[in-house]
């Protein structure tokens, strides 16, 4: 059973903030020397801010080879939880183990903010959250004052909240399996560091993560296995993008999955079928966890992948076609292709019934 997280009521209680270097560059640890308050004012802005890069993502939760107890961060945060006045203590905990993880020459410095957040309802109760966000880069602001009665203008640096790089919430929910964490790392999808090596967290493997992460495995195999096709002067150019189609069309048509089933309908061939176990093997290798073989699909995000799916029709001559994703699984209705002997070349004729882009 899916999550259900609101942050309707959510209040920001206190801030512990810290700059973070890298230590294999002599770059310092610098972190708060007091909490942080956040004046009524800024309350709504900030809890806004803060929780806004958490909707619509799949839960997490800490893992330990041996006992939650010795997992460093569940211990952190569940410390933070049980006694809000030790947030500037356990939080300076957090930024120094963040500090020793930054080991890796790719990994970048920057600016740290842990934000203890309550009443974040969960599943209808209001519970207690961490939220932990890395902003590895500053932009530039234009700031206009007031003066002696004068407008100034001045030029400052600071954080764009819309380009946070790498952030997690950890929730009181469930705390003895190990809490309910989301999070999400800008710089690639669940990068080895920062869920591994830092938050040591694991996916919550329930519909809806199984049913994305199978959605989009199944697009990605079958999109590559359809380019790898011998291609022919008749062959339509969105062929990928149908076959990406056609294997979304088993989980709409479906309310459980089953790999066999999936093998039997969609692969069909068992050469294709090994071919995908070896994909889905990769996959598990690099995730480190293993995907169940039958599952509850999750409609809402079927949808979702649908929406990802889109066609690219790129010529040589320098012209690319975009197809929306409603379009990707059907271009035959706008488009039609053909031979133009005066030109010697081929054509692509696009249908429609007005110019929306003006």
């Amino acid at each position: 059973m899916s999550v259900k997280i609101r942050f309707n009521s959510a209040i920001t209680t206190g801030l512990v903030l810290a700059k973070v270097g890298h230590p294999q560059r002599d770059e310092p640890l610098q972190t708060s020397k007091d909490i942080c308050a956040i004046a009524e004012d800024d309350q709504e802005t900030l809890c806004a801010i803060f929780l806004k890069p958490f909707k619509n993502l799949s839960g997490h939760r800490f893992s330990h080879h041996a006992a939650l107890d010795q997992h460093e961060m569940h211990c952190l945060a569940a410390a933070i939880f049980a006694d809000p006045a030790c947030l500037l203590e356990k939080g300076c905990d957090i930024a120094k183990r963040l500090y020793a993880k930054s080991n890796h020459p790719n990994i970048k410095s920057g600016d740290l903010c842990m934000c203890l957040i309550r009443d974040i309802e969960v599943n209808g109760e209001l519970t207690q959250g961490l939220c932990i966000l890395k902003s590895e880069s500053v932009v530039p602001f234009l700031s206009i004052s007031t003066r002696d009665g004068d407008l100034l203008l001045s030029a400052e640096q600071g954080i764009n909240p819309d380009k946070i790089d790498k952030g997690c919430l950890i929730l009181n929910h469930q705390p003895q399996k190990g809490c309910h964490v989301l999070t999400f790392d800008r710089s690639g999808t669940e990068s080895r560091f920062w869920v591994r090596d830092f938050l040591a967290v694991v996916p919550i493997t329930d519909s809806p993560f199984l049913t994305n992460k199978y959605a989009n495995m199944a697009v990605a195999f079958v999109e590559q296995e359809a380019k790898q096709q011998p291609r022919t002067d008749d062959a339509p150019p969105w062929g990928a993008c149908s076959a990406a189609h056609d294997a979304l069309g088993y989980f709409e048509g479906k309310e459980k999955f089953s790999l066999q089933e999936f093998e039997e309908q969609v692969l069909k061939t068992p050469e294709a079928a090994a071919r995908f176990a070896t994909h889905r093997a990769q996959v598990e290798k690099d995730q480190g966890h293993r995907l169940e073989d039958s599952f509850d699909i999750s409609k809402k995000d079927v949808n979702k992948a649908k929406k990802k799916v889109s066609a690219v029709i790129k010529l040589d001559t320098g012209v690319e076609i975009h197809l929306k994703s409603s379009l990707a699984g059907k271009p035959d209705a706008v488009i039609e292709r053909g031979f133009d002997d005066a030109k010697g070349m081929k054509f692509i004729k696009v249908f429609f019934n007005q110019d929306v882009s003006v």
